[in-house]
């Protein structure tokens, strides 16, 4: 028989799931969808997963100084739905969120509405069942829906990321619900993500960003790179000058038709980076074509605004299906003042 951990948590009694359900409604314990009751039973397995103490502590949000615990967020994984076996991943995102540069506090109060963007290498992705192909970015895999909606019910329910409290959010995106993906390393000629920001290849790793709703793209009238990119900077440019014109982390998604025409070009992310760098830019007088002239006339109109403050601003992401020249810029929350973090995922 497992032996159950004494647990900081109140144990509350009801006559079943739905019953569960129906309480954790009532208090606002939820994203809005139904959960898994989270049992005592079920949150020892949990910890065991990760070879954790109910007290231990994952991370500590760094404004508010609120810690985050493996009793915690072992909870909020049982409830999204999530085995066992996705919690290294979901501790890993947790760690991520808590650095410093990530500036977790300030995206979860923003009236902006930003998500965490999780993106996962390394072996667990397939160990794990995570998706990276077809419908990458929205429901086909258990791994990917609950491990981000894990990350939501701790920032809800641990942090006190309630929409009209703490979380002052004046649209949001579905994003807030689950924005979790797989690189699909299997069928890139590409380096992963994590290898690029410095994990060690076949080291499990998973990099968060806070992103505002992604922005799907398509080009397939064409085999040059750079008329494909010129098509994702179009998109980037749009988001600053109709949403923030300030530089810092952005995303590439790129599905398997645009990856082969870089392939075929011998075009490497790198190149992807540092042409996008070049062209990513906007004029604040460009600005009066966007209903924001009162703002485009305060300074200099032929000020430059780059989207990157270097190539390595740029996130690029192997994922997507095989068919369709199809891609997405995931825009960041606000620049440089929330940046990416890419953590390893202890095994």
């Amino acid at each position: 028989m497992r032996s159950i951990p004494t647990f900081a948590s109140s144990v509350l009694e009801v006559d079943d799931a739905f019953e569960a359900n129906e309480l954790f409604q009532r208090n606002g314990w939820t994203d809005g969808l139904p959960v898994i009751p989270p049992t005592e039973d079920a949150v020892a397995r949990f910890l065991e997963a990760v070879r954790l103490g109910a007290a231990d502590v994952i991370g500590v949000e760094p404004v508010r100084r609120r810690r985050i615990t493996a009793e915690k967020v072992a909870i909020a994984a049982v409830m999204a739905g999530c085995l066992p076996e996705y919690m290294p991943v979901v501790v890993a995102a947790i760690k991520a969120m808590c650095q410093p540069e990530y500036a977790l506090h300030g995206s979860t109060a923003s009236t902006g509405g930003s998500a965490p963007f999780i993106v996962v290498n390394g072996p667990i992705r397939l160990s794990i069942g995570m998706n990276a192909t077809h419908n990458a970015l929205a429901n086909a895999s258990r791994a990917n829906a609950t491990i981000g909606r894990s990350v939501r019910l701790v920032l809800l329910n641990v942090l006190g990321g309630v929409p009209g409290q703490l979380d002052r959010s004046t649209l949001g995106h579905p994003g807030k619900f689950t924005f979790c993906v797989a690189e699909d390393e299997e069928d890139s000629a590409w380096l992963p993500l994590s290898v690029e920001r410095g994990v060690p290849a076949g080291t499990s790793a998973v990099t968060v960003m806070q992103v505002e709703s992604p922005h799907q793209i398509m080009n397939e009238w064409t085999h040059d790179p750079k008329e494909i990119l010129d098509t994702y900077v179009a998109a980037m440019r749009s988001n600053m000058l109709t949403y923030s014109i300030w530089e810092g982390n952005y995303a590439f998604v790129i599905a398997k038709q645009h990856r082969e025409i870089f392939a075929a070009a011998g075009w490497n992310k790198q190149n992807i980076r540092e042409y996008t760098f070049e062209a990513a830019r906007v004029k604040r007088g460009e600005w009066r074509s966007v209903g924001k002239a009162a703002v485009a006339g305060r300074k200099d109109e032929e000020q430059v605004y780059r989207a990157l403050r270097s190539p390595d601003d740029l996130l690029v992401v192997a994922a997507g299906g095989p068919a369709g020249g199809f891609g997405a810029i995931v825009p960041p929350w606000y620049g440089k003042k929330s940046l990416a973090v890419t953590v390893p995922v202890d095994a």
